[in-house]
């Protein structure tokens, strides 16, 4: 498997195996499972899937609650680092999208807002009227 990446996401485990892996009787899966904590994928029969991501996030509500955490509270952290995790995707999707829109415009460097607030791009070299034009994103070089 060398030079691919592990699907942190992929539905591989049963529930006694990512009970076993996890520290936890199957049944507090299962409740976990009813109040929305950690959300199994289901297969057609309707069995529970986990993936790596969810043991990952048994083993943080496991250790959130002994120190004293509160359900619902763990939940919200739990909401908060998937935005969080969405959010980064989102970042790197963007970035790369910013490299790429760079390499196809060759010589554009600066992009400024106008008086009228259309884009304006920038050659290198060209100076921004401060007056009227403002800089809004110049690429790392």
């Amino acid at each position: 498997m060398r030079g691919e990446e592990i699907d942190e996401d992929a539905p591989i485990f049963a529930i006694a195996v990512a009970a076993e892996l996890s520290a936890m009787h199957p049944q507090t899966l299962r409740q976990y499972d009813r109040l929305g904590l950690v959300v199994p994928a289901r297969t057609q029969g309707g069995s529970r899937r986990y993936s790596t991501r969810h043991v990952e996030q048994l083993r943080e509500v496991a250790r959130l609650s002994s120190e004293g955490m509160s359900l619902p509270a763990i939940a919200r952290i739990l909401e908060l680092e998937e935005d969080v995790r969405t959010l980064r995707r989102q970042v790197r999707e963007l970035e790369s999208r910013v490299r790429a829109e760079v390499q196809n415009r060759p010589g554009a460097r600066v992009f400024a807002a106008g008086t009228a607030g259309a884009v304006i791009t920038l050659r290198h070299g060209k100076r921004v009227r401060r007056a009227t034009d403002i800089v809004l994103w110049r690429p790392e070089d």
